[in-house]
């Protein structure tokens, strides 16, 4: 059982924090309390010998146990690492709740693939999906409106928001927008509203480069000052900023992780497994069931999700993409199998082709015997 797990108090020399950054060997933690003085807050850790021999990787977002710190120089070593709630590979992020995806509703334009994809590589992850759409200043009212529809189909009520005029739109009963400031202290107890969705969780911030997301973190902490990038004019995207996954406190209480951005996420996972990832689809297994049980919903009988849903068409090329996935992983799995590690001179290993047994390889003495022996007992039959 952890420490985390017992109410038995922490000794004096062992602190409890979250780490917010990594680089190379060297872990930043901020510590959740602070028993002791000098009132440190932040330590620059490594990571004890031990788990190192365990095999234990430290996180950008995992619990750990902090043993003799150095106050004097801001120091200390990591003991223990707290079992993970969430784990992300790419980003290597730990025990985030939920991953708000930023998209621009124009410059860049948005498309509804390029949204698609993201989304799907979101809902993959198994955590909370929120989605924000900046820069609503550019587009006029009804194409607000339009993409408020076909989001809602979709299954996803989105944050309207403009982060370069500070402001927030909702859309009431009667189809008026209205202008709220997006960073306003009141809006932190209204729900639907950026800082309440962002309150006391860990947010995973990511989408393509471009859109705002480091704009938006500078409006929401001021004092980190993220490098802002603007939109390539040939190609109409995103320069990439950001190099690193880091941790940032908010305010308001919660952590902000913010992201590299990819204008293309790769879609890896089984086909079976991605009509998961469109709620339309998932809306309309709640109705019913295929006929078959390994349907893929596209021309099979009798299936629930096939129909006019307008993310059906996305959902089928996906699939094909999904479908060649698959394919390539399997021919790099039989390319493996036919090929040896050998240990060549100087500690190298080296990768050679394997030989068919039945063609190249030596025939063992004892088989060998064997042959003879048959071959002496048919002779003496002949006799």
């Amino acid at each position: 059982m952890s420490l985390r797990e017992t109410n038995d108090p922490l000794p004096m020399t062992e602190l409890i924090g979250t780490v917010v950054a990594v680089q190379a060997n060297f872990y930043q933690v901020q510590l959740e309390v602070q028993t002791i003085s000098p009132p440190e807050t932040m330590l620059l850790c490594t990571r004890r010998s031990l788990l190192k021999k365990m095999g234990q990787q430290v996180m950008v977002g995992d619990q750990v146990v902090v043993v003799e710190p150095d106050w004097l120089g801001k120091r200390g070593a990591i003991a223990q690492v707290f079992p993970r709630k969430t784990e992300l590979s790419r980003p290597p992020i730990a025990n985030a709740n939920q991953i708000l995806l930023v998209f621009a509703i124009a410059e860049p334009q948005l498309e509804a693939t390029a949204l698609s994809r993201f989304l799907v590589k979101a809902e993959s992850t198994g955590l909370e999906v929120c989605l924000g759409l900046n820069k609503c200043d550019l587009v006029s009212t009804d194409e607000l409106l339009q993409w408020r529809d076909r989001l809602l189909n979709w299954g996803y009520q989105a944050i309207f928001m403009s982060v370069s005029q500070g402001l927030e739109y909702t859309i009431n009963s009667d189809h008026q927008i209205l202008q709220k400031s997006l960073f306003q202290t009141e809006n932190y107890f209204e729900e639907k509203t950026l800082l309440h969705q962002l309150q006391n969780k860990t947010t995973v911030i990511s989408g393509p480069s471009g859109v705002g997301k480091s704009s938006l973190i500078n409006q929401l902490i001021p004092s980190i000052n993220l490098r802002v990038g603007s939109v390539s004019g040939k190609l109409g995207r995103g320069r990439h900023t950001t190099r690193h996954v880091e941790l940032f406190q908010l305010p308001t209480g919660g952590l902000l992780a913010d992201t590299p951005g990819f204008n293309q996420p790769e879609l890896e996972c089984e086909p079976q497994e991605l009509v998961n990832y469109f709620p339309e689809a998932k809306h309309r297994f709640q109705q019913g069931s295929c006929q078959f049980s390994d349907c893929l919903h596209r021309d099979e009988p009798n299936c629930i999700v096939r129909g006019d849903w307008e993310r059906y068409p996305i959902y089928l090329d996906f699939l094909d993409a999904a479908i060649a996935y698959q394919e390539a992983l399997q021919q790099q799995r039989d390319v493996e199998t036919n090929v040896k590690s050998k240990m060549k001179s100087g500690g190298k290993q080296q990768l050679e082709p394997k030989l068919a047994s039945k063609k190249y390889r030596r025939s063992s003495r004892r088989f060998q015997h064997q042959t003879l022996q048959d071959l002496c007992e048919d002779f003496n039959e002949e006799e």
